[in-house]
């Protein structure tokens, strides 16, 4: 067996529309259980297989900034945000590996079990295994357990070999993985969050004060913005 020469960098991309308890919650039980270095989020600027988000671009970045700056672990990356047109993971991950010039780390892109399922409509799908591992996680109120046989025809057979069941194989190569996590995850949604703002119901404790503060300063998701 090869010995674990990579480092691991998770890789949290979303629109974060609000960023929620939900997100962090994952982040934080996945430095435990992959044993990142970091975990760097990225909020999306304008997705391509989504409507553009309800919050502009800037507020969804400063959300983001004040719901994790208290975690050295994590890492806000606004390259998206900047970035004009459409979002493109590959070109993040593309730039990713450009820029740190680092053959010791290993980038491991955290996914949810719905967005995988659509990844051959993604721009340069493939091109995404020979760049990062993926970290699959479940959604709340969702199947329970990853289902290989319910893939998509071309991704099943993309996927065939890359999957491995011990976190620490993702440390034996660069890229080209696949693990599902397993984490507690929180019943909460961006979806429900907006709709509360909306309705003017409390969403305390489903996302951090700061976050919550910032919303009701500058009237997001209320429609008055």
């Amino acid at each position: 067996m090869s010995e674990l020469k990579f480092s691991l960098t998770g890789i949290y991309g979303g629109t974060f529309d609000p960023i929620h308890y939900g997100h962090l919650r994952i982040a934080e039980e996945l430095t435990d259980i992959i044993g990142f270095q970091t975990i760097h989020f990225i909020p999306s600027g304008s997705p391509r297989l989504r409507c553009d988000p309800f919050a502009s671009r800037y507020h969804r970045l400063m959300m983001t900034h004040l719901a994790i700056q208290n975690n050295s672990k994590f890492i806000l990356d606004a390259r998206e945000i900047n970035r004009e047109g459409k979002s493109s993971s590959v070109e993040s991950l593309r730039e990713y590996k450009y820029e740190s010039g680092d053959d010791k780390t290993a980038l491991c892109f955290i996914i949810g079990i719905d967005a995988f399922m659509k990844l051959p409509l993604w721009y340069c799908w493939r091109e995404l295994f020979t760049l990062c591992h993926f970290i699959i996680v479940h959604r709340p109120g969702r199947i329970s357990m990853m289902n290989q046989d319910t893939l998509p025809q071309d991704l099943k057979k993309e996927c065939a070999s890359r999957w491995v069941t011990n976190s620490n194989d993702l440390k034996r190569q660069s890229s080209g993985l696949v693990f599902v996590a397993s984490t507690s995850l929180l019943d909460i949604s961006a979806t429900a969050i907006r709709s509360f703002f909306s309705a003017e119901k409390s969403t305390r404790y489903l996302l951090p004060d700061a976050v919550l503060d910032y919303i009701n300063i500058h009237h997001l998701y209320s429609g008055e913005e």
